[in-house]
């Protein structure tokens, strides 16, 4: 892989994957120890998924559709898995994020859940799982890998370090960690700014990167990055050309580092364009180039759950290059439910000690989010990035909703003063849609 300026100090315990003893150490334990199934001492008699947008309604619509009980804890403005008909009751999160993890020790005990499958939906809630392992693991079954394994996934600057140690492409990063050294740095442009965690919300974190186009733009967003996150977690990174038709996904359920059930998809169109924040539009391909360096990746971390991992087609080399490790339900989930392979409800007979049915991915499956698909395929047709009857083609053969179901109507109708909100906001604020 090439690095030129962009390579790291071999200083940085991080990006230089920390000492060899200790990576010795590791392989020795991975060898050794036994595989690590869901964390749980009896089948679970029901789902606990926490969150409660369009992510976890996919969650929620899987599993109730087969009679499993489930509730929700949301966060406040999240309505949409709420009023499904397969969701018995919903709770809310306590403001103070510190509360949380004694808010659901005490749920399980209120409203006699223990032994219950907690599915996380977000990043933040599959971390504060992941933690809290071992006090969470007394009240419920959990279906995430605890902190040793997740922050590999969870912390991209862990995810870059190991994936460079396993030879798996992935853009060029830099983390000067101070003002000063922005400076002086030699970079070719445009870069994107971003931070490693997400662990609040505000301009950057919701943007999810910034676009730099110039040394001195560089130094100014990064001042401006440093006063919303900290410096240690900010990552300078060149930008892959194109926009989502060149991103493709890998996504699995796995045990122990083996996948069980496994698809490929790719993005098609996203929002925003360059770095999209979410999917909207996809569909199955046959994408055999990314299945190893996703295994190798899996089986390193011995990963237990379910994960997607993302790449994209750098149009100047035609490598794909690792971009992201999410390790829970990803947006677009129920698209592999239509193709053949229902993450979920897999999950689900995992962490009840069931065998696994064999699945078969369909290629040419479409998800569609009709909400946000709309502005971003107008914005793309207008710029000339997107033809007209490639738009067309998205309509037509197979499709998955990401919202409405015949048999669960209620979520779709309250999406759309949800969405009318929040692009009237975006418009108020001089943000667009």
């Amino acid at each position: 892989m090439r690095h030129g300026p962009w390579r790291e100090s071999p200083r940085d315990g991080v990006a230089s994957f920390g000492a060899e003893r200790m990576a010795n150490a590791a392989a020795t334990s991975r060898l050794m120890s036994p595989p690590r199934p869901l964390k749980g001492v009896a089948p679970p008699p029901g789902a606990l998924v926490l969150g409660a947008d369009y992510r976890a309604l996919g969650a929620v619509r899987s599993l109730g559709r087969r009679g499993v009980p489930v509730r929700v804890v949301r966060e406040q403005a999240e309505p949409l898995a709420c009023v499904s008909r397969y969701v018995d009751a919903s709770f809310a999160w306590p403001e103070d994020a510190e509360e949380r993890v004694a808010f659901l020790c005490d749920l399980a005990e209120r409203e006699r859940l223990h032994g219950w499958a907690l599915i996380p939906t977000a990043d933040e809630t599959a971390a504060l799982v992941a933690r809290n392992h071992d006090v969470l693991g007394r009240h419920f079954t959990l279906t995430t890998p605890a902190w040793d394994v997740l922050r590999w996934a969870y912390d991209k600057r862990l995810t870059y370090a190991l994936a460079e140690r396993l030879d798996v492409e992935c853009p060029r990063t830099v983390r000067p960690g101070d003002g000063e050294r922005v400076a002086a740095l030699d970079l070719s442009f445009p870069v994107v700014l971003k931070p490693a965690v997400k662990e609040s919300f505000n301009r950057l974190t919701a943007a999810k990167a910034w676009r730099v186009d110039s040394n001195e733009e560089l130094v100014e967003r990064y001042a401006e990055a440093c006063a919303l996150v900290p410096p240690e977690t900010l990552m300078i990174q060149e930008l892959v050309p194109g926009g989502g038709e060149g991103q493709f996904s890998f996504a699995a359920l796995c045990l122990d580092g083996e996948p069980l059930a496994w698809l490929t998809a790719r993005r098609a169109r996203q929002y925003p364009a360059e770095f999209g924040r979410a999917s909207t539009y996809v569909e199955t391909v046959d994408c055999a180039e990314i299945v190893d360096p996703s295994c190798r990746l899996l089986r390193w971390l011995r990963y237990t759950g379910l994960i997607e991992l993302e790449f994209k087609r750098d149009s100047r080399d035609g490598r794909l290059k690792l971009l992201d490790m999410n390790p829970r339900l990803w947006g677009w989930h129920t698209l592999c439910t239509r193709a053949g392979v229902d993450f979920p409800y897999l999950l689900w007979l995992l962490a009840c000690r069931r065998p696994l049915p064999a699945t078969c991915a369909r290629p040419g499956i479409g998800w569609l989010r009709l909400t946000t698909d709309t502005p971003t395929a107008v914005k793309e047709l207008a710029r000339g990035r997107l033809r007209l009857g490639d738009y067309a083609r998205s309509w037509w053969g197979p499709r998955e909703r990401a919202i409405f179901a015949w048999d669960d109507p209620l979520p779709g109708l309250a999406e759309l003063p949800l969405v009318a909100y929040v692009l009237g906001t975006r418009l108020v604020r001089g943000e667009g849609v």
